[in-house]
Formats: C-alpha cells, sequence, structure tokens
C-alpha cells in the first residue's frame, strides 16, 4: 500500500518551485512590456516631433494672387520665413522661369554654371536656412524685377 500522506509534503516544494518560476517569469514579462512600452513610447515621440516640425512648415505663394512675375522683388518684405518653410512659384511656362541662384548670380541677374532651374509652372521649392535667391533668366526678366531674396532662420 502507498502513504499517500507523504506526496503533499512532495508536492509543495515543487508547487513552491513552481510559483517562484511563474512570478520570475511574469517579473520577467512585465520587465519585457516595460521595455516594449519604453521603445514604443521613444518611436510615438519621435513620429509627433516630425509631424510637428512638419506641421509648422509654412507654404507661401511667391507673389502672392499675381504669382512669380515682374516687379515681385519686394515680396518678402514684412514676412518671417523658416527653414522647411515652402515657395509656391506659379507663372506661364513659356514666358518664365525659377532659377535658384548665388548672391553673385542674383545681384547680377546671371545664373551660374550648375544652377538649378526649375520649369514646371508650379514650383514647390523649400528653403534651406540662410540666404535663398531666386531670378527669372528669361532676357530681361531678372532686371524687371523678377528676383527674389529670402532669409530663412
Amino acid at each position: 500500500m502507498i502513504n499517500l500522506s507523504k506526496t503533499p509534503q512532495l508536492a509543495k516544494p515543487a508547487s513552491k518551485d513552481l510559483t517562484s518560476t511563474l512570478s520570475l517569469i511574469s517579473q520577467k514579462m512585465v520587465q519585457g512590456r516595460g521595455s516594449a512600452m519604453v521603445a514604443t513610447v521613444a518611436v510615438t515621440l519621435c513620429l509627433l516631433l516630425l509631424h510637428f516640425d512638419m506641421a509648422h512648415a509654412a507654404t507661401y505663394t511667391v507673389g502672392g494672387p499675381g504669382g512669380w512675375t515682374f516687379n515681385v522683388s519686394g515680396w518678402p518684405k514684412g514676412k518671417s520665413f523658416k527653414a522647411g518653410d515652402i515657395l509656391v512659384f506659379n507663372y506661364g511656362t513659356a514666358a518664365h522661369n525659377v532659377v535658384a541662384v548665388n548672391k553673385a548670380g542674383y545681384s547680377s541677374c546671371t545664373s551660374p554654371r550648375g544652377a538649378k532651374v526649375y520649369t514646371s509652372g508650379k514650383d514647390q521649392i523649400k528653403l534651406v536656412k540662410g540666404q535663398n535667391f531666386f531670378i527669372c533668366s528669361f532676357a530681361g526678366h531678372c532686371q524687371s524685377g523678377m528676383k527674389i531674396a529670402v532669409n530663412a532662420v
């Protein structure tokens, strides 16, 4: 005959070990979830900051309703531009273009070698930090005020 009175005594240590093991596993899972939670929060914050930067970028139509045309050189006055803002140049493609130039090109109304030329008629150009210069390179247009200088902070 088997003495069953000893079986519970043997089961107690095993049960205690199982409880300890389950407790340890539970703690590890909580730590794992905590790490995952921290990672999730960090990624979410990064995405929010990226969205915040994008949400604060402004879009400006150069020349207002009249678009990119003659005598727009004074258009930037009184406006505050930031790096990342977008300038939209609207114009007829047969009559104008937009050329991103340096200060010398802006002052002399010439397109330096390798300057980026835009010709879509609906150009969207992202401002970089510092001075941004744009001209129309069609003959006589820049000299007639079809140029702008924009400082982005």
